[in-house]
């Protein structure tokens, strides 16, 4: 089975802006935003996907993406759940890892995490002096969670993006 083993961070400085590797334009919206279950599309760039999500369980759960065609992700978009994530996905590789450090823009303005996906939840990695306080368990930080209660809302400054 396909699955997703992910850590999330808050950013406490711009200092991965240092080692950006590619910059890509993301906007996704949920056709369900149930935690046991979510169902997102996503465009990013010019590629469209459908993502199938299961619970987590500690730092995995099943993932099943597939590609497709923009114009069907563009439609699909419209039947989301509102509001629509705005991020811009900016790679970063530390110490020999890929890091997805993603810049919120819209309801989420503010927003600043930086997420590591690892192929067992054991796997060791190097913390960049960049990431602070890890938000993998914390629901509020889950994408789906922030189209029912955007970071705008939460009435708190973000750490510095």
């Amino acid at each position: 089975m396909p699955k997703e083993i992910e850590r999330k961070y808050l950013t406490t400085s711009t200092a991965w802006k240092e080692k950006v590797t590619h910059t890509i334009v993301i906007k996704q919206g949920y056709l369900n935003s149930e935690p046991s279950r979510t169902v997102r599309v996503r465009v990013a760039g010019e590629v469209g996907y459908l993502t199938i999500k299961g619970r987590s369980v500690g730092f995995t759960r099943p993932e099943f993406e597939y590609e497709i065609p923009m114009e069907e992700a563009q439609e699909m978009i419209g039947l989301c759940e509102q509001p629509i994530i705005e991020k811009t996905r900016y790679l970063v590789v530390e110490h020999g890892k890929t890091w997805e450090v993603d810049v919120f823009g819209g309801a989420n303005a503010g927003l600043t995490v930086a997420e590591i996906e690892l192929e067992t939840e054991e796997e060791a990695f190097t913390l960049p002096a960049w990431a602070g306080e890890e938000v993998s368990a914390d629901p509020r930080y889950f994408n789906s969670a922030l189209i029912r209660k955007p970071f705008g809302e939460w009435g708190v400054t973000a750490p510095l993006p």
